[in-house]
């Protein structure tokens, strides 16, 4: 069974999906690696990343895997070496290239074939996985998405205004929203959880009714 989380940064949804699967005795697809991976893939080859047409070039030689709690560049395991801070900034750039984003919808599918998985991202519902059985599209307050956001990178020794903050996220909402390719909107079918005024346990419990009720045909 596939079940799907997307929606803008600050929703919560890392936390959610990683404790509704735990819930739910499922695994995670975790979509921000594949695109560090990406990245990290690029960089080994010494390609830049505003290259998008030797990034397309070089994709074809790039094998990625993704078994249970690790990620695997050309049999290797890079599941630590994609969170160095180049490589996550490097994740954001080749996230525009078309190319990419079509490699990875077929990682990503191959990655959840056969398995029960949550799977969190900005299109997981609307092009990877348009058949999921059960899709949630979480939102909230631009503001208190903003000050969750600074509050995570407090935590990790980054201090960043919240006005900073702010403005980074509705620039990238705006790239999101406005891309050609697979641009963030809810699919037709998902339920819209707002989360601007829920505590991280009451978003996780509405999710798990909502799966446990879903029908499992369509998977």
């Amino acid at each position: 069974m596939i079940v799907t989380i997307d929606g803008p940064s600050g929703v919560g949804k890392s936390t959610v999906t990683k404790a509704l699967a735990a819930r739910l005795g499922f695994e995670c697809l975790d979509t921000g690696a594949t695109y560090r991976a990406v990245a990290l893939a690029m960089l080994r080859r010494g390609i830049a990343l505003h290259d998008h047409l030797a990034i397309e070039t070089a994709l074809t030689s790039v094998r990625l895997e993704m078994p249970p709690g690790r990620v695997l560049l050309d049999g290797t395991d890079v599941s630590a070496d994609i969170r160095a801070p180049h490589v996550s900034q490097g994740a954001s750039k080749v996230a525009v290239v078309a190319a990419v984003r079509r490699f990875l919808v077929g990682v990503q599918r191959a990655a959840a074939t056969g398995r029960n998985m949550v799977c969190e991202g900005r299109d997981q519902g609307t092009v990877v996985f348009p058949d999921a059985a059960c899709k949630f599209f979480l939102v909230a307050d631009a503001r208190v998405r903003a000050e969750r956001r600074a509050a995570e990178l407090a935590a990790k020794g980054r201090v960043v205004s919240v006005e900073d903050v702010l403005a980074d996220q509705e620039e990238r909402d705006r790239r999101d929203a406005e891309r050609d390719l697979a641009p963030m909107k809810p699919a037709a079918d998902a339920v819209i959880v707002d989360t601007t005024y829920l505590t991280t346990d009451q978003v996780i419990a509405t999710l798990e009714q909502a799966v446990r009720s879903c029908p499992t045909d369509r998977t």
